[in-house]
């Protein structure tokens, strides 16, 4: 760990020493779990972690954050929630991290006051301030503290932490939630969500790391991987195994996005991506 990332992680221990006592919203992403770990360290029995489970958590990732934390010592209890209960939500609006974080926090707000937890913390970090991130907001609304980001770490500076403190899921790929792989205005039925989960299911299962399923319409996916996994999608017969195995999940036609994964793709100009199609009419090309 450099002189640097040093000196913003005593930062951090600084800040949380200040604080009588935290609930730590965690996600079971490398931010999130950096956080609730300093916390713990600092804080010791005056903290806790709580995660939100919901239609748009991959019961995967569930289980995984909680190994993690089981894997570090944090106490972490798991609250249940459904955004799309919420009016509108299931229309996806432009809104719509705004609405999600805004009732996650209120959830996480009232539980931290039921249990005498003075401060919500969460996990932005310094890389979230400079995006579009309409969650800032409600957090900001919530009341919710970020400080990761009031330590000045970005999150190169986050992965080093948690790599020097031995944290395992330091490198892990981010895995925002099941909702950002709709466009806009398409309706997030559950059934749909569950199809792009089982989708990127498949794509972990196969070796891949960094991956998205982007639902372009019903029964219309495009995927995007990371540089490694491209070549992954190289082998034929592994690529028609995976194709198969979508079309077997109701998906009619799957696209590559040949610009490879990257954040926020959903934002893009849907009209100039270049695409090549893997599969079509249920059926692998």
């Amino acid at each position: 760990m450099d002189e640097s990332v040093t000196g913003k992680l005593q930062r951090l221990r600084e800040i949380l020493a200040s604080l009588p006592s935290a609930l730590v919203a965690y996600s079971g992403g490398v931010d999130s779990t950096l956080l609730a770990f300093v916390a713990r360290e600092v804080l010791e029995e005056r903290m806790k972690a709580v995660i939100v489970d919901s239609p748009l958590l991959p019961p995967r990732e569930l289980e995984r954050a909680r190994r993690i934390a089981s894997s570090l010592g944090l106490p972490l209890e798991v609250v249940q929630a459904d955004e799309l209960a919420l009016p509108g939500f299931d229309r996806n609006p432009p809104d719509r991290c705004y609405a999600c974080k805004g009732f996650r926090l209120g959830l996480l707000r009232d539980m931290a006051d039921r249990e005498g937890l003075v401060v919500l913390l969460e996990g932005a970090n310094l890389d979230d301030a400079k995006a579009h991130r309409p969650g800032r907001r409600a957090a900001a609304e919530a009341g919710a503290l970020s400080p990761l980001e009031e330590a000045g770490m970005t999150k190169a500076d986050v992965r080093a932490a948690a790599r020097g403190l031995g944290i395992p899921n330091w490198d892990a790929p981010s895995r925002p939630c099941l909702a950002t792989r709709f466009p806009y205005g398409m309706s997030l039925q559950r059934e749909l969500i569950a199809a792009v989960d089982a989708a990127e299911a498949e794509l972990e299962a196969a070796g891949m790391r960094e991956f998205r399923v982007r639902l372009d319409a019903p029964g219309e996916a495009r995927i995007e991987v990371g540089t490694e996994e491209m070549a992954l999608l190289d082998d034929e017969g592994g690529r028609y195994a995976l194709v198969k195995k979508l079309g077997e999940l109701g998906l009619r036609r799957v696209k590559l996005d040949l610009e490879g994964f990257r954040s926020g793709s959903m934002d893009e100009d849907r009209e100039n991506r270049r695409c090549r199609i893997l599969l079509e009419g249920g059926g692998p090309r």
